[in-house]
């Protein structure tokens, strides 16, 4: 099962590179998207970008 990790690059919460890569490389299928200048909250602060993105890669 293809699993998509979604991270803002802005994130201060957790850091990109300390914790990002290493975990797209733990999963079996993972791949990543990244989003510049979005913060850790993104979700909530950028969901009109973020949720066609999430329902894209469902479909897919």
């Amino acid at each position: 099962m293809p699993v998509l990790v979604m991270h803002g690059e802005a994130d201060q919460v957790v850091p990109f590179a300390s914790s990002v890569p290493r975990a797209v490389d733990l999963l079996k299928n993972g791949s990543l998207k990244t989003y510049p200048g979005y913060p850790h909250g993104m979700l909530t602060t950028h969901a009109d970008v973020l949720n066609p993105d999430l329902l894209s890669f469902i479909k897919s």
